[in-house]
């Protein structure tokens, strides 16, 4: 058996990974970490196009059936949220911690999930913000840039949020996205900011480390 290292945490990075095997695989991750058999892991990764409907969510709020049959997939999740959509130029980070023994602080993770998206955006000049009413998230002038659900399992976070970076924002008009009628979505193409994508996971894991109190385990 492998020792929890305490604020050790592993990066991995993915490409196009399908929603499926990734959910699989956090499952197994998850479980590996409530044994101490694996470090807390932060996963960064991209999806091929897909509608994700959480365990509040509902087959109703996909509207459009044609981006369905054009290829966009639909799962059912067991994150917590509504619905919402993964696709290329989107970057995902999932988030596999251990939260301690007894009662795990969700909101606290969920808070911390959301502090290192508003610091990294603020690191390209962008002033983001959470929405109460909008549920967890984080918003730039009332769109949505990033979307974030969890699930807590043995003790155990997994799933986490997507940074729209430069996705189809068309997709998002195929669903009620997280449960919000008239909800804008936006990405930081549309907001004129351009830049590679390594450069965007370097500033976010930069700021993950500041946020989660993390280092890399060896």
């Amino acid at each position: 058996m492998v020792t929890r290292i305490e604020g050790g945490y592993r990066l991995e990075r993915r490409r196009l990974w399908p929603y499926a095997e990734a959910w699989e695989e956090q499952k197994r991750l998850a479980l590996a970490i409530s044994r101490g058999e694996a470090p807390n892991t932060l996963i960064l990764t991209e999806h091929p196009p897909v509608y994700t409907i959480g365990r509040s969510g509902e087959r109703s709020e996909v509207l459009r059936t044609d981006l369905v049959e054009g290829g966009i997939e639909v799962v059912e999740t067991d994150r917590g949220g509504r619905v919402t959509y993964h696709g290329p130029g989107q970057m995902v980070a999932y988030v596999l911690w251990h939260l301690g023994r007894g009662v795990p602080d969700v909101r606290g993770h969920v808070s911390r999930l959301e502090e290192t998206v508003i610091r990294s955006l603020g690191s390209l000049g962008l002033k983001a913000d959470r929405d109460e009413r909008g549920g967890p998230g984080v918003w730039i002038d009332g769109a949505k840039i990033a979307a974030l659900g969890v699930r807590i399992r043995h003790g155990v976070s997994y799933h986490g949020l997507g940074v729209n970076h430069e996705p189809d924002l068309g997709h998002f008009r195929g669903i009620v996205p997280c449960g919000l009628r008239e909800g804008r979505v936006t990405s930081l193409a549309a907001l004129g900011v351009t830049l590679p994508r390594e450069t965007l996971e370097e500033i976010f894991v930069a700021h993950f480390q500041e946020v989660f109190g993390a280092y890399p385990a060896a």
